[in-house]
């Protein structure tokens, strides 16, 4: 009786495991199998699976499902020399499926009890696979012609734009007749665009260079509250002609391991912002302080505000948030995902609060000490969807 209980259990414990499974005696004979083996090769009517059985009559019949292209040796007394061994293998079969065979060898101390085989079908997850493999590559094939594009785009809008930006000069010389006050309007507004286009067309090859090799960083101490000043100065006059009032409130502390030059244009983009989506009469605010190993600064205005629903995505390229686009509001969507690159390169973080339609407030992290040596590279926020959504 106690036998047939403990048969009873082990067959119970076989059909509970997801995959096939045979379990094969110290004797190389079978002990017993579940239903999903079974079914899996077919076998019903066709072996002999009664405990006790020999292996040697049923390795034929699952090896003719094995595509002809798996090496595997003919003879069973090949296949079982290292039954102690714990084997695994991923194996076609002729009907398209891919089962991932184990054999688990059982021991108790130091002695051989037989072995647990076990047989997963793992063919959807191998076609998704495949298919990931397939979708990254195209993915891969279409980034790269769109930063193709992009650098080929961008160089040939420099030329004819560098032209239009020195004739727009030319014509605001007054040594060339005096302008009517609509004419000079009419020149102010080619200018102005001009240099916005100017603008959008270094962003776009800055994206295009970053993609490729990422920011290229330069390492030095930064004084912070110097870098603050001259991004402020860098664009005051932006500020001033939106009728924007700055200030700049940055207490003292020690030089950042940091990019100066790329710090500073990350400043100068959410500067650039809060010129763009502050109404006229309101004000933009620099706040900087060193926290215990970080420095800490905000920019915050008391524009238009960002969405709570859009604050993580507008980091990503070509992202805006709706009130930007409805607005009216130019941009590429690409100036806070070049922030967001640059910040993390750094080892810091950047991220958005503030109230929509009370005013936006960036918040920056830095290690004074810079990025760790060994610290993972940082995602990329400038691979985006392709439809322009973003905030910049």
């Amino acid at each position: 009786m106690a036998s047939s209980v403990d048969r009873d259990r082990l067959q119970a414990v076989l059909e509970a495991l997801p995959s096939g499974a045979l379990l094969q005696s110290q004797a190389d004979e079978v002990l017993a199998v579940n239903r999903r083996f079974v079914a899996m090769f077919d076998l019903d009517g066709r072996a002999d699976l009664s405990p006790g059985a020999p292996m040697r009559s049923l390795v034929p019949l699952v090896r003719a499902f094995y595509t002809s292209d798996v090496s595997m040796p003919h003879a069973l007394d090949e296949i079982l020399a290292r039954r102690h061994v714990h084997r695994a293998a991923e194996i076609p079969l002729t009907d398209g499926r891919t089962i991932r065979r184990q054999v688990e060898p059982l021991r108790r101390n130091s002695t051989y009890l037989g072995a647990l085989w076990t047989f997963t079908d793992i063919s959807d997850a191998k076609r998704r696979e495949h298919d990931l493999k397939r979708d990254n590559a195209a993915l891969t094939e279409l980034a790269r012609q769109r930063n193709a594009f992009t650098a080929a785009a961008s160089h040939e809008l420099r030329t004819p734009l560098t032209s239009i930006s020195s004739f727009g000069e030319l014509l605001a010389d007054p040594a060339f007749g005096t302008l009517s006050s609509e004419q000079a309007s009419f020149l102010d507004a080619i200018r102005r665009n001009a240099g916005r286009m100017q603008r959008v067309i270094s962003d776009l090859l800055l994206t295009t260079r970053m993609r490729a090799v990422g920011p290229e960083l330069e390492f030095a101490p930064v004084d912070v509250p110097g870098m603050l000043a001259e991004a402020l100065l860098d664009h005051m006059g932006e500020l001033e002609a939106a009728g924007v009032f700055a200030v700049l409130d940055c207490e003292s502390g020690p030089a950042l391991r940091g990019d100066r030059h790329r710090l500073r244009h990350v400043i100068g983009n959410l500067l650039e912002n809060a010129a763009k989506f502050t109404p006229a009469g309101g004000r933009v605010g620099i706040t900087a302080a060193p926290r215990g190993v970080h420095w800490d600064i905000e920019v915050a205005d008391t524009g238009i505000g960002i969405p709570e629903k859009y604050r993580h995505e507008i980091f990503t390229g070509f992202v805006r948030a709706p009130n930007a686009r409805s607005g009216g509001y130019p941009g590429t969507g690409l100036g806070l995902a070049i922030c967001r690159t640059v910040v993390e390169r750094h080892g810091g973080t950047i991220a958005v609060g503030g109230h929509e339609g009370e005013g936006a407030v960036f918040r920056i992290r830095l290690p004074i000490a810079g990025p760790p040596a060994d610290a993972p590279e940082a995602p990329d926020a400038l691979d985006a969807p392709d439809a322009a959504r973003g905030m910049s």
